[in-house]
Parts: C-alpha cells; sequence; structure tokens
C-alpha cells in the first residue's frame, strides 16, 4: 500500500483502531474536496494495531472532537511537506456542540438554538454531563 506524503495540512495519529470513520464522521471530512486517506489497523509497536488520517489540506480540525472520540493522539501540522507542530489532545473539559442531550424534559430540546453543553464529570471512565439538566452523555 503506498499513500503519499502530504505538503500542507494535518495528520491525525495513534487513533484507536476502529475509532478513525466514527472520528472522520464527524469532524465532517467527507465534505472536503481534498485527498483524505483513512488508514485502519495499523500495526504500532506501542498499540498493537491503530487507525491514522491524513489530510492533505490546511484546514482548521476541531481538537475538542478529536479529544473526546480519541483521547491520547497525536495531532501533526504540516507546512510545505515539514513537520511544524505536534500536539497531544486530551479529553476536552467542556464539549459544545459536539453530542447532544437525550433527556426529552432538557431545555435542549424545546429551545433550537441553546448550544449542547457537556462538562466533563468523570475523567477515569470519560463520562460528560449535560450543563442544563445533568443527564449523563450515552
Amino acid at each position: 500500500m503506498n499513500i503519499d506524503s502530504i505538503k500542507n495540512g494535518t495528520v491525525i495519529d495513534h487513533i484507536p483502531a476502529g475509532r478513525g470513520m466514527k472520528l472522520y464522521e464527524l469532524l465532517g471530512l467527507d465534505k472536503l474536496d481534498c485527498p483524505v486517506a483513512i488508514i485502519k489497523n495499523a500495526v504500532s509497536s506501542q498499540m498493537g494495531r491503530k487507525d491514522i488520517i491524513k489530510i492533505d489540506a490546511d484546514i482548521p480540525v476541531s481538537f475538542d472532537i478529536i479529544g473526546y472520540i480519541a483521547p491520547n493522539v497525536t495531532v501533526n501540522i504540516i507546512k510545505g511537506g515539514k513537520l511544524i507542530e505536534k500536539k497531544s489532545i486530551e479529553l476536552p473539559e467542556t464539549l459544545i456542540d459536539v453530542i447532544k442531550c437525550k433527556n426529552p424534559r432538557c431545555i435542549t430540546s424545546t429551545e433550537q438554538e441553546l448550544k449542547h453543553i457537556f462538562r466533563l464529570d468523570d475523567p477515569e471512565k470519560r463520562v460528560y454531563r449535560c450543563a442544563y439538566c445533568d443527564t449523563k452523555a450515552e
């Protein structure tokens, strides 16, 4: 398999195997008009298996979405074919419009313009709760 290097863009590495497609969907990468490569189940000495996403365009990506789906990934920013920045992504403290509250009595169910805000309640178990009604995110 041959996947070209990218000139300007982003490489999301060390994604736990099987989570790459979910990340692809939530980041809206299917709507891009540029090359995007998803490598699934790549061999990793650290993780056993991992997914990798390569985006060959200089576009912003949501670190909150990345941190929610796959904390502890590495995001590499490439400019002119060279690595210029490497970021380790952690679980975000707050998620805004990443997930939606499932509680039918939550104010976000009736007030459509309200943002869906979730706060990290338990980092060890990766539990988020709605900022309005305290419902646990699924």
